[in-house]
């Protein structure tokens, strides 16, 4: 068992000595906690041999169940050979920042991806390369954690940096939607309802009805 997480609370933003803090954790192999835009989070760089095995253990999840990333934005997203189609476009433009998460195909496999609306994340997100393999802060089958203290008490023995950005604006896991052969199917409604998913698929959707859904989210 690790040592209590050091909990990590910017007065005024993200300063750099906290950003500095979280990526050196990260690159030594750590797991961290993070705030983001629906429920909070815990990272593992995937660069780093063993932190994703560290990852799905802490949560208690099978190794064979794949863990999405959480990106600085789609060029970071290309940039690990994920395939953007019309239909993963439309998505992205009406959702991205924001709560939906893209599965979509890298080669011969596909990996879940989301650019999240939350600035200290983000500026983590930067600092660790572009992508992180981020999944929500609970053991598998519980609820998520709201707060950094609640992903504190469910995960704390496993990370070594928490970072505090406060309540967590939203309060459900992303949606989460796979494009293949242009079509998108819903795997996990969340915080984008399928109504809207459907809007920006078809075309009716636009970037101005993204913000809307993710300010009724968060």
């Amino acid at each position: 068992m690790l040592r209590p997480p050091q909990m990590l609370r910017p007065k005024t933003g993200l300063e750099p000595e906290a950003v500095r803090r979280v990526v050196e954790a990260l690159r030594r192999g750590a797991l961290v906690l993070l705030p983001t835009d629906t429920v909070y989070g815990i990272a593992a760089d995937p660069r780093v041999p063993g932190a994703e095995a560290r990852l799905a253990a802490a949560k208690g999840r099978p190794r064979t169940r794949p863990i999405p990333f959480l990106a600085a934005g789609r060029a970071d997203v290309e940039r690990c050979g994920a395939e953007f189609d019309a239909t993963a476009r439309r998505l992205a433009d009406a959702f991205w920042p924001g709560p939906v998460t893209l599965v979509l195909s890298c080669g011969d496999k596909f990996e879940g991806f989301r650019v999240p609306a939350c600035a200290p994340t983000v500026d983590v997100l930067r600092a660790s390369g572009g992508v992180l393999r981020v999944t929500s802060a609970n053991r598998s089958g519980e609820p998520p954690a709201l707060t950094a203290e609640e992903a504190v008490r469910a995960l704390g023995d496993s990370v070594e940096v928490a970072l505090d950005g406060g309540p967590a604006s939203g309060s459900v896991p992303s949606t989460v939607v796979k494009v293949e052969n242009g079509t998108a199917r819903i795997l996990r409604e969340g915080a984008v309802g399928r109504r809207e998913i459907e809007a920006a698929v078809s075309g009716r959707g636009n970037a101005a009805g993204g913000a809307s859904a993710r300010e009724t989210a968060g």
